[in-house]
């Protein structure tokens, strides 16, 4: 059992920046692929950005890539997500998730994971 608890999110001004965290307990992170999902108002879970195991491959999704960053630090079983020039359209909550593989590449659907996180509220202002 893993348990995911993310911290991070706040309030922005449009442009700015936040470090999202999420910290695992119960397991070693290094032997899951993390994910980050992120849920608006109104609309359904969406995938944000996966890291594999090793943190040797990541992949994001098209609205978020060059701005967004993810990575990991096994040695402190944290994952990480890097914001940057935040819009908002980013605001959401956003939620760090889990899955046991040994692949190389991390999937994006939010049913692939099996551990996930309370969420933490990001909200970006115009």
């Amino acid at each position: 059992q893993v348990q995911l608890v993310e911290s991070g999110g706040g309030l922005v001004q449009a442009g700015g920046s936040l470090r999202l965290s999420c910290a695992a307990s119960g397991r070693t992170l290094s032997s899951y692929v993390m994910g980050w999902f992120r849920q608006a108002p109104g609309k359904e879970r969406e995938f944000v950005a996966a890291i594999n195991r090793s943190g040797g491959n990541t992949t994001y999704a098209d609205d978020v890539k060059g701005r967004f960053t993810i990575s990991r630090d096994n040695a402190k079983n944290t994952v990480y997500l890097q914001t940057n020039s935040l819009k908002p359209e980013d605001t959401a909550v956003y939620y760090c998730a889990a899955y046991y593989s040994t692949s190389y590449y991390p999937k994006t659907r939010s049913y692939e994971y099996d551990y996930w996180g309370q969420g933490t509220q990001v909200t970006v202002s115009s």
